[in-house]
């Protein structure tokens, strides 16, 4: 898929590993960053990296990543089909688990394109629905999710133990 060249949406490769390590740590570090009780911190990038490639290969799961001109990766989106969740009360759907966008390449059309083609390419393996969860401070990604369509349909609230 390509969008407003040179942006051009493509499915991730095994020689992605390292850009999908930095973002995937990156996406992490910002939710710590937001609420450091609630969200844990990655210390190795290398890790979520090999999580990401490991999901390129799993059946109904899609990793995605937004080239520039350059052929840089700047960006990525991870989602996969899930089936019925009784606990959360969810029937089966397609699940955008990560999207994650370099500072640097905010606002050229990279978040809106990789959620665009997760959907279509959840859609194509049959998800009746696309659910996302986004961090309650997290304004400009609701934005962006409220302005492809999504609602807000529960707020997860978060109490710690008390000593």
């Amino acid at each position: 898929m390509t969008v407003s060249p040179p942006l051009v949406v493509r499915p991730a490769k095994p020689e992605d590993v390292a850009a999908l390590g930095r973002m995937g740590s990156a996406l992490v570090r910002f939710h710590h960053s937001l609420d450091p009780l609630r969200f844990f911190l990655v210390s190795d990038e290398r890790g979520y990296g090999a999580f990401l490639v490991s999901e390129i290969r799993r059946e109904g799961s899609i990793v995605l990543v937004a080239e520039n001109g350059a052929g840089q990766v700047v960006g990525y989106a991870w989602g996969r089909l899930e089936g019925r969740d009784w606990t959360l009360l969810l029937d089966a759907c397609g699940a955008l688990h990560d999207i994650y966008v370099e500072p640097e390449a905010r606002g050229l059309g990279a978040g809106r394109a990789l959620c665009e083609e997760m959907i279509r390419r959840l859609s194509d393996l049959g998800a009746p629905r696309v659910v996302l969860s986004t961090a309650s401070k997290n304004e400009a990604a609701q934005k962006l999710f409220a302005s492809l369509g999504f609602r807000a349909t529960m707020i997860e609230m978060t109490r710690e133990r008390s000593s």
